[in-house]
């Protein structure tokens, strides 16, 4: 069964595309639980675009372009958590920035995580400051006991950050997406398959 979590180490890492490039290459729908901003392209319209594959509807879309919480709170919108169950089966679930960006007041990315049970991939750049970044995400979750499938870079080869990060946390390294241009279906299709192993997502 395909059945993974999407999350990054920050905003703008690529999640969307890497949710994309996975869940095209797997066949699996996708799912965005919570959508804030809505004047641009959505990043369920993203993955419709480059990854033809099924998208299951948002349990919420917020207006406002900040984190769940605070955008909920300027829609006048109530987060119900237990709105935000995976629908079953296979699913591409794709998260809001990075792993500790708040839900609720109270409620983190990685709690939800942890109550969802379904493996994690952690999307890092290979940008400057990558290193820290991944490594302290890498932590978070294992301090709420999640399980982490293994890192998924994206962006141009850093082979030193990419090599240190999976040496230290002892995580898997799943492969890197480089920066695609032009960036279609066709082009992110064959870039996934040059760069990761399929059966790694199995």
């Amino acid at each position: 069964m395909t059945r993974f979590v999407v999350t990054g180490t920050d905003t703008g890492v690529g999640k969307s595309i890497f949710s994309a490039a996975l869940a095209g290459a797997t066949g699996a729908p996708y799912w965005k639980p919570i959508q804030s901003g809505l004047e641009d392209e959505t990043d369920s319209e993203v993955v419709a675009r480059l990854g033809h594959v099924a998208i299951r509807p948002e349990a919420y879309r917020l207006n406002t372009p900040a984190s769940p919480h605070l955008a909920a709170e300027i829609d006048g919108v109530t987060i119900d958590l237990d709105a935000l169950t995976p629908p079953p089966g296979d699913i591409v679930i794709e998260g809001a920035g990075g792993a500790l960006v708040p839900v609720t007041r109270t409620t983190l990315y990685a709690d939800l995580f942890a109550r969802w049970r379904i493996p994690v991939i952690v999307c890092a750049r290979t940008a400057l400051g990558t290193i820290n970044h991944s490594l302290l995400t890498i932590e978070a979750l294992r301090a709420r006991c999640v399980t982490i499938h293994g890192v998924a870079f994206l962006g141009d080869a850093v082979e030193d950050s990419e090599a240190i990060i999976s040496q230290i946390s002892g995580e898997r390294r799943l492969g890197r997406l480089p920066i695609i241009d032009p960036l279609n279906p066709e082009t992110l299709a064959a870039a996934f398959n040059a760069n990761f192993d399929l059966a790694d997502f199995g």
